[in-house]
């Protein structure tokens, strides 16, 4: 059975708020990092973590671009943050990922808000 983005999008946001629920925010990035990670392997997600996203500079391909916290399905990019407040370049990151990957749908997640509803980010890219 294939996910599409939406179905796996859902599946993030509920673990997410599993996730936040039980651990509250202000807890450094890493460790929701590393729990969402493995919340997704047990749901059965095919789930890729900091992978890397090269950068294409003048034709040619650098290996020594950035991280991508975690892939999945080879479909939805996740960012996650634990920060007072998401920057503009939080977004432009994330879009810039889905580019260079040629995927449709990122999230971007920050914990460190009182509601995970208030730091759950849904970023397009319209290919």
């Amino acid at each position: 059975m294939s996910l599409s983005e939406n179905d796996i999008s859902g599946i993030v946001l509920n673990l997410s708020i599993k996730i936040h629920r039980e651990l509250g925010p202000g807890l450094l990035e890493s460790v929701y990092h590393k729990i969402l990670y493995m919340e997704l392997q047990k749901a059965g997600i095919h789930v890729t973590y900091e992978e890397m996203v090269p950068v294409v500079y003048g034709g040619e391909i650098y290996e020594f671009g950035y991280r991508a916290d975690l892939i999945l399905e080879d479909k939805v990019i996740v960012e996650l943050k634990s920060v007072e407040v998401l920057a503009p370049v939080h977004y432009k990151q994330l879009l810039t990922y889905l580019r260079i990957k040629k995927l449709k749908l990122g999230l971007l997640i920050n914990f460190n808000e009182e509601l995970l509803k208030e730091g759950y980010h849904r970023v397009v890219n319209d290919l």
